[in-house]
C-alpha cells in the first residue's frame, strides 16, 4: 500500500471517528488523538513486534486501530509536552514516548517476559496507577499504565 493511500486511509478513519461523536460544543475543536505515526527503518518488522509481543491487532494495511471504549480504559487520552532535557523518556532515540493503558500490569509484564522484553523500570506506588517502561525494537520508550481503580 502506498504512503499516499495510507495517509488517505488515516484521514478517512479520523473523519469517521469524529463524525460519529456527539459534540457538546460548537464545531471547530480537537476531539481526541486520531492516530500515532512513527518512522522505522523496518516498518513491517516493527508492526510484527507490536502484534506479536504487545498483542496489538495489526490490520492488513499495516497499522492498528485502538478503541477508547475498551473496558477499563482510562476516560481520557493525555497529551503533554516535556522539557527538551527531560530524563522521563529515559534513553530514547526519539523525541516522544508512547503510553499504553493495560488492564492487568502483572499479567502484561509476564507476557512480555515470555517474549524476552526487559522491563527498564517499574513503579507501583504512583497515586494515579501502576507503571512500567520498556522499549520497542527501534528504541522508542513505551510506558505501560494500569489506572488505579476508583
Amino acid at each position: 500500500m502506498t504512503r499516499a493511500r495510507l495517509f488517505r486511509l488515516s484521514i478517512m478513519m479520523g473523519v469517521c471517528m469524529m463524525s460519529s461523536s456527539v459534540h457538546a460544543e460548537p464545531a471547530g475543536h480537537i476531539t481526541g488523538i486520531g492516530g500515532v505515526f512513527v518512522r522505522s527503518k523496518d516498518p513491517k518488522a516493527l508492526a510484527a513486534w507490536y502484534r506479536d509481543v504487545l498483542g496489538i491487532k495489526v490490520e492488513a494495511w499495516g497499522g492498528a486501530m485502538l478503541r477508547y471504549d475498551a473496558p477499563g480504559h482510562p476516560d481520557v487520552v493525555v497529551w503533554n509536552a516535556f522539557p527538551q532535557g527531560t530524563d522521563y523518556f529515559g534513553p530514547n532515540p526519539r523525541d516522544m514516548m508512547l503510553n499504553f493503558a493495560v488492564d492487568d500490569l502483572d499479567a502484561f509484564l509476564a507476557r512480555l517476559s515470555a517474549h524476552g522484553v526487559v522491563v527498564i523500570k517499574r513503579d507501583d506506588s504512583d497515586p494515579y496507577g501502576r507503571f512500567a517502561w520498556i522499549a520497542d525494537p527501534d528504541g522508542t520508550r513505551i510506558e505501560l499504565y494500569q489506572p488505579r481503580t476508583k
